[in-house]
This record gives structure tokens, sequence and C-alpha cells, in this order.
């Protein structure tokens, strides 16, 4: 009943809207479909204008193609929705730079908008206030401008960024009325001061906030102060509220250009500054080089190829890289980095193409959980036979505790995951791995399933275990960088012992390592199919050294 009540609400939304806008009384503008920041998607490089000694993605990414498309698809899901074309563009926070002015034009946007700060940087001035908070320059900020770049225009308009703010961050403590007397006469003084220093005519205000942001925080949702605010505005001698097509009929003045930026600091570090997000930029730009290269190949049809790309489109979008760094954070940054990291896996997959290792391992540098996982304390000597003989016999073995098991990755047919605890360790010449699981190991791998070692040091390197012939059978697996396919090795000198738990010796010769050396891998699962279910740790690898002479020293102290 409840849910029937709802969706009958939800479906009044939209058609509110569209019959507002047929009678004129409101303008709808777009924003770009997935919500990327457009100005990267053209090109990565326009960072370096505000943070010239950043460092930056490994591969450079330049796909003006997606700013474009992700622009028409926006025109025409709104055209769908509201029965027209919208010729007003929100860019996605604010982002403008001149790549993308002659694509907006191009998509059929009149008009677009952003802040007051990327005006100021744009003319070389800064907008400065008295100390009631007044624009000393009224009449450079509150007009509306065309922009000039790329062989193309577009009208363009800059918020005043203090007025905004007030509804956004401070208005929510004030009682309704007075909040709305005190906007109302800023706007007034605004536009009396604008008059004063050009002699006449009217200012254009430009108010753009978080539309979905402030009004949680305001009594009865907002309501009470914009109603207070539309009162006040409906009935004022001189105050007049325009659409900003109508405002932007006006623009006269041209600017050469526009300083790319966004709305938040008019820069885009929050999306392309950190360290994480430049991993994830160039997990990107790898991609779609893939999808470039089958595009050029043939045999890849049509339908193939756009479904890839729709992946793209998708992880193209801000939000993924808001919740990297250090400046944003939530209880749920591991999940938007997982589902960031599985559509750009997912492009390789409808590619068929191989999967880049660093897709399965958390982008996130600070923050990001291994897992409960214990260090080596001692070298080993267990007794390889499948079952745990003796509780002492990996005593000193370091540990990976899977507590969450539904929570694992790759559980495409939703059967609850197996592994349950992977402990790990040395002798002088071997690396011990022992996986235990919800059944007996031998009767999983009966049952078709396969358990894989997937090294991300030393890269391209995994060791297998599945049943042959009946019996346990253990292979190395190895691939260069830039090779598609895994060649089989051979058991090299491993042992392999399947019963109760499922015990591994793979000597370091094997493994291509040394004393001190890095070891980072992960335990996987794969079901009779072939397919990946099972991957742990879910966000990064197990990760431990060699022992030296320094380890077996201290372990003889001990």
């Amino acid at each position: 009943m409840l849910r029937r009540v709802e969706l009958e609400l939800l479906n009044k939304v939209i058609p509110e809207y569209r019959d507002a806008a047929a009678r004129g009384q409101i303008e709808l503008s777009a924003s770009p479909f997935y919500h990327p920041i457009l100005p990267l998607l053209c090109d990565t490089d326009i960072y370096l204008r505000t943070h010239p000694d950043s460092r930056m993605p490994r591969l450079r990414f330049q796909h003006p193609e997606d700013a474009a498309e992700q622009l028409e698809r926006a025109s025409a899901s709104h055209r769908r929705l509201f029965g027209r074309r919208p010729v007003g563009l929100w860019p996605s926070e604010g982002s403008v730079s001149d790549a993308m002015v002659p694509l907006v034009a191009r998509a059929g946007f009149r008009w677009m908008a952003t802040d007051e700060l990327i005006l100021a940087r744009t003319l070389g001035v800064t907008f400065s206030r008295d100390d009631y908070g007044h624009v000393e320059l009224p009449e450079r900020l509150y007009t509306p401008y065309i922009i000039r770049a790329g062989g193309a225009t577009v009208a363009c308009t800059f918020r005043d960024h203090v007025l905004s703010d007030l509804i956004g961050f401070t208005y929510s403590g004030w009682p309704a009325e007075t909040a709305a007397d005190d906007f109302v006469s800023r706007l007034v003084e605004a536009g009396r001061r604008y008059r004063d220093r050009t002699g006449g005519g009217d200012a254009l205000i430009p108010i753009i906030l978080d539309g979905e942001n402030a009004w949680e925080h305001f009594e009865g949702g907002g309501r009470p102060f914009l109603r207070a605010l539309y009162r006040r505005l409906s009935g004022h001698p001189e105050v007049r509220t325009v659409t900003m097509a109508e405002a932007c009929k006006g623009a006269k003045q041209e600017l050469a250009g526009i300083f790319p930026g966004s709305w938040i600091d008019a820069n885009f570090y929050i999306w392309i500054g950190h360290a994480d997000d430049q991993k994830a930029w160039t997990q990107l730009a790898d991609a779609h080089a893939a999808l470039d290269g089958a595009t050029r190949t043939a045999g890849v049809d049509k339908a193939t190829l756009a479904e890839a790309h729709e992946e793209l489109l998708i992880a193209e979008g801000s939000d993924w890289f808001w919740w990297y760094g250090d400046d944003h954070s939530s209880a749920h940054d591991l999940e938007f980095d997982d589902l960031f990291r599985r559509h750009v896996r997912n492009a390789y997959g409808r590619l068929k193409a191989p999967v880049p290792d660093e897709l399965f391992v958390s982008n996130i540098s600070t923050g990001a959980s291994a897992g409960t996982q214990t260090e080596p304390t001692a070298l080993l000597a267990p007794a390889l036979d499948g079952e745990e003989t003796s509780y002492f016999e990996w005593l000193g073995a370091g540990t990976l505790e899977i507590r969450e098991v539904a929570g694992a990755m790759h559980q495409t047919d939703r059967r609850p995951a197996v592994v349950t605890l992977v402990h790990f360790g040395f002798d002088d010449e071997r690396m011990f791995v022992r996986v235990d699981a919800t059944q007996r190991v031998l009767d999983l791998l009966a049952d078709g399933r396969e358990f894989s070692l997937k090294f991300f040091s030393p890269a391209g390197l995994r060791f297998s275990v599945r049943q042959v012939a009946g019996r346990p059978a253990g292979t190395f697996w190895d691939r260069q960088p830039a090779e598609p396919f895994w060649l089989e090795r051979g058991p090299g000198g491993a042992t392999v012992a399947a019963g109760t738990v499922l015990e591994l010796a793979l000597p370091l010769a094997d493994l291509r390592l040394g004393p001190g050396e890095a070891v980072a891998f992960f335990v996987a699962v794969f079901d009779e199919r072939a397919v990946e279910v099972e991957r742990h740790p879910p966000h990064r690898p197990i990760e431990l050294a060699v022992p030296d002479s320094l380890f077996a020293a201290q372990h003889w102290r001990a």
C-alpha cells in the first residue's frame, strides 16, 4: 500500500515540471548524462593549467568524443522526459574549459553557468567584498557573457558565490521569514550598486547551489523559507525573476576563452589531484585504448563495442573520483571504489580482453583494509597431507581470516563463499599456503572448483589447482605484460595436498623470488564454468616478504 502511494506521488513529479516549463514558469537545464567532468574527458592535461607541478596519470586521457556523447545523451534524455531539448547546461560541478565550448554549442545548448571565481580568473580580477558582503565590482559579475572558443560561442553566467552559499549553508539555522528578508535585501542592494556603477540597467544575479543538499537542514525541508522568499520576490518592485535563457539573450560582452576549473576553488583538484584519482584515470585510459583497438579490429560486432563503451561512459562519472583522496570520505568509500573498477573490468569483459590485475586491487591508497591479516612469525615445516595434522604445524604462519564471506567479490551466481581462512609462510626454500573452506576442499575440487593463487608481485604469475584424472593437480601459469594469454608452465617443483584443507608448497625458485623480495597475491576460486566467483582479500592482496637472514636470526632468538 505504502509503495503504491509513493509511486503514485513520484509519477507526478516529472509531469509537474514538464507542465511548469511549458507555461514558462520555470526553465529546466540539463547536465552531462553520467555526470562526468567534461574538461577532464577532453584532456586530463588541462589540470596542469592550475597545478603545473602536479603528478599526473601515467596515461593522458583525451576523449572529447566521449564528452560530446555525454552531452548528446543528456539532451536526448531531457527531450524524452520533458518533450523538448534543453537549451541550458549546468556542467557537472560547474566545470568548464575552452575545449568543451564547441561541444556544448554543437549539442544545442545556448547557455551554461559556473562560479564567480572562474570569471575572476578569466578576467584577471578579484571579486572582493565590503564588510557587509557586497561585491565591489558588481558591473563585472552581474552580467551575462558570451564565451568564444574553438570557433564556437555559448552564453555563460557566473553565480554569486556568497549569496548562493547563504542559502546552502547559513539560512537553514535562521527563522524562515528572517532569512527571506535578509536575502531579498541583499539582492536589492546588489542591484542598486550595479545601477550606480553602470549608470542604469538591471543586474543579473545568478543564484546557484546544490539542489539536493541544502534542504534537509532547513525546517520543513525548506518549504517555509522558499514560500517566504517567493512571496517577497513576486511582489517586490525592484526585483524580477527570469529564466536563465531569458537572461542570457541580452549577453553582449565577449570573453576570448574561459579559465579551466570547477565551482570548487576554480580547479579540478578533487577529481584528479590525488594519487588515487590519477591511478583511476590511467585505468580508464588503458581501457579506452583497449576499446579503440577492438574498434579497429575486424570481427568485433558493433553491439559488443557499444556495451563496452557504455561501461566506460559510466566509469567517467565524477562521483567515483569524488570519493578518492583525502578531501571527502564516507562509510562506503570501498564500495564506490569497487563499483568503479567493476565497470572498467566489465568493459574488458565485453571485449573478451584480459583484465589487468590492478583492476582487482583497491585504488584507495589509505584506509582500505586488506582484511584481518597477521604476519608470519616463524619459518614453517608443515606436513603436507591436506589435513590439520597438528595444531603446531602452521602456528608461525601469517593468516587472513575471511569474516564477511557474503561480501566476497565476484559471487556472480550468488552462492555463498567457501574460503574461510588462509595461512601463509616460508621455509628456506619454499612458500607455503593453506586454504580452509566451509567444505572439504577435495570435494570442492571434485565438483569442478578451481583454487588459484593470483600473484600481483611477482607480476604475470599464477598457480592453479584443479582435479585432473581424479587427483588434485597444480600448475604454474605465466603471462608477459603485452601478451593477452596465459601460458601453462607446468607443476615445477610444487607440492599439492588436498583433503579437508588445501596445502601448497611452492619453491621460491619457481616463483623467481629471493630473500627480502616482496610477495603479493590473492586467493581466487573458480566454479565449474571457469568463472571467478571469489577473491580474497577483496580490495588489496596479501602482502609479505620472503624471509631473509634478519628474519631467521630474530626467529632463532625468539
